[in-house]
């Protein structure tokens, strides 16, 4: 009968889980820097404000930093959603925007830190 209670716990623990985090758990820590499931690094942008839900990159901006999108049914504090100009939603740490650079081949690249100096790997 124990072993029962705690096979019922375990699955209530895991469906809590899953259902109360279930955008964040395709974003994770990559050598310290914020990445997606594919380990293609996140970046934000310095002419976004945050909780603004707004994102300031759209049309050219959004092809060459495209949006990190919301695949979810929820999101998880520190994660929000902004509404994008086109109406789409998109992942935000802590208020602000999330984006990828296209220019970021493989999993691990960082090529869009600092760019401008205005984007930004999340490292927090």
């Amino acid at each position: 009968m124990k072993a029962m209670h705690l096979l019922v716990a375990a699955a209530g623990a895991a469906c809590v889980f899953s259902t109360g985090a279930a955008f964040a758990q395709t974003l994770k820590k990559v050598d310290g820097v914020l990445a997606d499931a594919a380990g293609m690094t996140v970046y934000t942008f310095d002419k976004d404000t945050a909780g603004s839900g707004k994102s300031a990159c759209n049309d050219g901006c959004a092809k060459m930093w495209p949006p990190v999108p919301v695949t979810g049914t929820s999101v998880a504090s520190p994660y929000s959603t902004v509404t994008r100009d086109d109406g789409s939603k998109q992942l935000a740490y802590k208020g602000k925007p999330l984006y990828l650079y296209a220019k970021d081949a493989k999993p691990g690249e960082r090529k869009g830190d600092k760019a401008m100096d205005v984007w930004h790997v999340v490292s927090d």
